[in-house]
């Protein structure tokens, strides 16, 4: 499960980058794109590490892919596009600040315009896939047993062709349950999450009304929207903490921007934390959201799912409403649940197994 950080040239995506992952991006075959792991900056689990005093912390991460700047040479956007498939999550940065000593590619900051030629790049590159698609089937017409999946197919690539000829993105066509099926292994990426990161400058508020206005402009697609400034970001990385906490009041923010940034990519992904919790460790755990409480105890080991009995639950509110585990018990707030169970963002779980 993987984010692909993209942009044109001196967006911030190198400096973004670096405050998610602490890596500044290195260069792979030429190409300045890197990886790296971004920490969910969960106040949850920040509270119950506060609780605890654990001798390990461990966190919740996520992949980022830093990718190169578009823009460039239309063989290497054509690269980049191919990248994205790899990717689970699209997170667009763009520009939404003025600085006279930093140059935009296009001569002048639009961020409307930078997201519409992404858009375009996007929507091009699904309607050359359907072409082919439809080439190969037409070829293949009469030669298959199966033609009713042929036909169903056939029908289904005109139909997306002229959804996205319309203007749409993938991510709003309609799909049955047997289209979708039939489409799943795509790679389709206008069917993909697709997070619009502005870039403000240090006059936050007037910024920050770029993304209300783009995404009303954009309403019609399933886009979802963030605006941070990189820049105040970084400057709140470089504080001690009593001087960062300072630092925000005097902005008016309560929490930094990154912090509910890596949180909203961590559920674009899907994913939930569950916590598993104790003197000698606090821990985030991740799940796709509906997974059942066995399959849940497997990424804590193998083990934990073929002895299943029952998970012992905690909610997140309780045990920090309470104060203690035991007051948690006292109030009969410690749940028993069984193998149907579907764990819930912010669990505090406990595995009862035996092998």
């Amino acid at each position: 499960m993987k984010l692909g950080l993209i942009g044109l040239p001196q967006v911030g995506k190198r400096t973004l980058f670096q405050l998610l992952t602490g890596k500044n991006g290195g260069s792979n075959g030429g190409k300045n794109n890197g990886l790296g792991l971004a920490k969910v900056r969960d106040e949850r689990f920040q509270r119950l590490v506060e609780m605890y005093r654990p001798s390990l912390e461990t966190p919740a991460f996520m992949d980022f892919v830093l990718l190169p700047d578009l823009g460039q040479q239309p063989e290497s956007d054509a690269q980049i596009l191919r990248a994205l498939e790899e990717v689970d999550v699209i997170c667009h940065l763009v520009r939404a600040f003025e600085d006279d000593r930093v140059f935009h590619v296009e001569g002048s900051v639009n961020p409307g315009r930078d997201i519409l030629r992404l858009n375009e790049e996007l929507r091009l590159n699904d309607l050359l896939f359907i072409e082919k698609r439809l080439e190969r089937l037409e070829k293949e017409r009469g030669k298959k047993n199966d033609a009713r999946k042929t036909a169903l197919e056939r029908d289904l690539m005109t139909r997306m062709g002229e959804h996205l000829e319309s203007g749409h993105f993938l991510r709003t066509y309609p799909f049955t349950e047997e289209e979708e099926k039939l489409t799943a292994g795509y790679p389709l990426l206008t069917r993909k999450a697709l997070l619009m990161i502005l870039n403000a400058g240090e006059d936050w508020t007037a910024d920050r009304q770029w993304a209300e206005g783009l995404a009303e402009r954009f309403a019609r697609e399933d886009f979802q929207w963030f605006a941070v400034s990189a820049k105040i970001e970084q400057e709140l990385s470089l504080l001690k903490a009593e001087d960062r906490q300072a630092f925000m009041e005097d902005l008016q923010i309560r929490q930094p921007a990154l912090d509910r940034l890596t949180l909203l990519c961590f559920r674009l992904l899907g994913l939930i934390s569950f916590f598993t919790v104790g003197a000698d460790e606090v821990r985030a755990w991740t799940v796709r959201q509906g997974t059942p409480a066995p399959q849940a105890g497997r990424v804590i080991h193998s083990d934990v799912e073929r002895g299943f009995i029952r998970a012992e639950v905690m909610k997140f509110e309780d045990l920090v409403g309470m104060g203690s585990e035991q007051k948690v018990r006292e109030a009969g707030r410690l749940i028993q649940k069984g193998r149907d169970y579907l764990v819930e963002d912010g669990d505090i779980l406990n595995f009862l197994f035996h092998i």
